[in-house]
């Protein structure tokens, strides 16, 4: 995916579409590329588009469109985070070819969603997206969102990457090569914008870790901020490889860290 970095930079969430069906040309370029998305993980998600009308779909926080894309997946360990890395490639991708795009976790009538999906006993849907074209202006439901969760900001550099440990802060001068990639994790999408991530860059790695926010629930079956994670890690390896980086997946806890209030999730080595 070319210019990985003004799709990162540009794209947002669209809740107010112009009421257009998705164009035939769109339509069959995402379902080819839902074919070809990979993760990590090696855990396969299946995506579908989703007529509302037909199958019964609400959201209250999305106008104008018609369409929804779900995902599902199988139960299991790091199923959170892979779905997270597989659902933002195809975000991204659609923001690639000017369709706009929302993550849903828990504005819609999940019940129907997942009637949709034909979930099995051993899948689960995490999320899903409206799909269509964004409205030339924000409906207000949708602007007083934003600003609720102030969606247009990000914690500095500084406050999500780390030097070696938690006890040294690194800035984005300091960062080197790595200032790209980690400038693209920090610009990330995360539920209600807690971006929960935290980076430890070695000599030979970055270090990925979770840190839940306060009174942000979570179970096996809707695990957002693992699912968060998984966006970091899809945004760090694209930029990489547009950086011009070869870097390696690894699940190897380097026990640096030594808050019990961090989880450790994934390195990429380099």
């Amino acid at each position: 995916m070319e210019g990985i970095a003004e799709h990162i930079r540009q794209r947002r969430s669209v809740r107010t579409f112009d009421g257009q069906e998705l164009h035939e040309r769109d339509r069959d370029r995402l379902c080819s590329f839902m074919e070809t998305i990979e993760n990590p993980y090696n855990i396969p998600v299946a995506f579908q588009l989703m007529s509302a009308k037909e199958n019964g779909l609400t959201c209250p926080v999305v106008v104008g469109t018609d369409l929804y894309v779900g995902g599902k997946i199988k139960r299991g360990p790091n199923a959170s985070v892979a779905f997270g890395y597989s659902f933002e490639a195809l975000v991204l991708y659609a923001r690639s070819i000017g369709v706009g795009t929302v993550w849903l976790g828990g504005t819609m009538n999940r019940a129907a969603f997942e009637r949709a999906m034909g979930l099995g006993e051993d899948e689960i849907m995490p999320c899903a997206s409206a799909l269509g074209y964004p409205a030339q202006k924000m409906a207000l439901r949708e602007r007083m969102m934003r600003r609720a969760i102030k969606a247009d900001e990000r914690k500095p550099f500084e406050e999500l990457f780390f030097d070696g440990s938690f006890a040294t802060p690194l800035t984005a001068e300091n960062a080197g090569r790595l200032a790209y990639p980690l400038e693209m994790v920090r610009l990330a999408p995360s539920a209600v914008n807690k971006q929960p991530w935290r980076a430890i860059v070695t000599e030979a790695a970055v270090h990925f870790y979770l840190k839940r926010s306060k009174g942000f629930s979570h179970n096996e079956e809707l695990d957002m901020q693992k699912i968060d994670m998984g966006i970091a890690l899809c945004h760090f390896a694209l930029a990489a490889k547009d950086g011009g980086m070869q870097v390696t997946f690894a699940q190897k806890d380097p026990e640096l860290a030594t808050d019990a209030e961090v989880e450790y999730i994934a390195s990429y080595l380099f």
